[in-house]
């Protein structure tokens, strides 16, 4: 096994500016800098992600980045008047509401957890916590 200090996620995106704006003016994260390389999002205690400018960016298919709220109806509502879009995927298994929330709680298959996309196009989540 190898002896780590810290971990850290990355993925890419095709603007860094618009990146930085997004993740800082539109969720309100900490971001920084980091000497022209790219963006560190500060999330929490000691846990971090970088976005690094990729010249030919493809948004990734899957969740690159879930963020845990107390109350999903309020979370969406604020990001909503921020100007964030939820994502309404059309599957049967995987229903979700009005809102793009898949009430996975009530259903006993899961949290309840709505998607969404940064400037970039690579898809981002909030997720209720459970209890």
């Amino acid at each position: 096994m190898i002896d780590t200090i810290n971990a850290f996620s990355s993925f890419s995106v095709d603007d860094l500016n618009k990146a930085k704006e997004f993740y800082s003016q539109t969720l309100g994260i900490e971001v920084e800098s980091k000497d022209g390389m790219g963006l560190s999002l500060h999330l929490g205690k000691s846990t971090s992600a970088f976005l690094y400018a990729k010249k030919d960016h493809q948004p990734a298919t899957f969740t690159v980045l879930n963020f845990e709220v107390d109350d999903i109806d309020a979370a969406v509502a604020a990001l909503e008047k921020e100007g964030v879009t939820f994502e309404h995927y059309n599957n049967k298994d995987l229903p979700q509401d009005e809102k793009g929330i898949l009430r996975g709680s009530r259903a006993g298959r899961g949290p309840d957890i709505a998607w969404f996309k940064d400037p970039a196009g690579n898809i981002l989540s909030i997720k209720q916590v459970e209890d």
